[in-house]
């Protein structure tokens, strides 16, 4: 008789907590979310730790701190390269937050990049032949297009050097 009342009482506590859920804002939403995962995360490792059965964390985490440290040198060799990228992600992320509304970022104007830049960016000395600056261009979108795993941010950059570039 208790089970069907205890039962009862989570089907309505859950209807009540969803009707909530509904009402509430997303970003709201997200914060309990987290919250609510690592405090249900915090839960387990606390229990595991109480009852002794925490051997596996500690065996996983060894081999991740080993994971870590075998391919420390490579990711050290790699460091400016993935500096660079990082840094291309937050300047675009920024660029797209001053955006609204699926609007195109501010790369299609002109004042944007400089003749120089455009040079510099397409790889080419100043007063290239027109033929020179296609080429560049096209040898540069096949490696940057975001079809073949490049970043919209340097095909439109790339797109904009040519335009610059063969408008001047």
């Amino acid at each position: 008789m208790i089970r069907i009342f205890l039962v009862l009482l989570l089907i309505i506590t859950a209807w009540f907590a969803v009707n909530r859920l509904l009402k509430t804002p997303t970003p709201l939403i997200a914060k309990y979310a987290k919250v609510f995962f690592l405090s249900i995360t915090g839960a387990v490792l606390v229990y595991l730790a109480a009852t002794g059965r925490l051997n596996w964390f500690f065996a996983f985490m060894g081999v991740i701190v080993a994971f870590i440290v075998r391919f420390m040198p490579i990711l050290l060799r790699h460091a400016p390269q993935i500096y660079k990228l990082w840094l291309g992600f937050i300047a675009a992320k920024q660029a797209g937050s001053h955006n609204t509304a699926g609007r195109q970022n501010n790369l299609g104007t002109k004042g944007s990049l400089s003749v120089e830049e455009a040079y510099e960016v397409l790889g080419l000395k100043k007063g290239a032949s027109e033929q020179e600056i296609i080429n560049a261009h096209r040898k540069l979108m096949q490696k940057m297009h975001p079809d073949r795993g490049g970043s919209d941010y340097l095909a439109a950059k790339i797109n904009l050097a040519k335009k610059i570039l063969l408008r001047k």
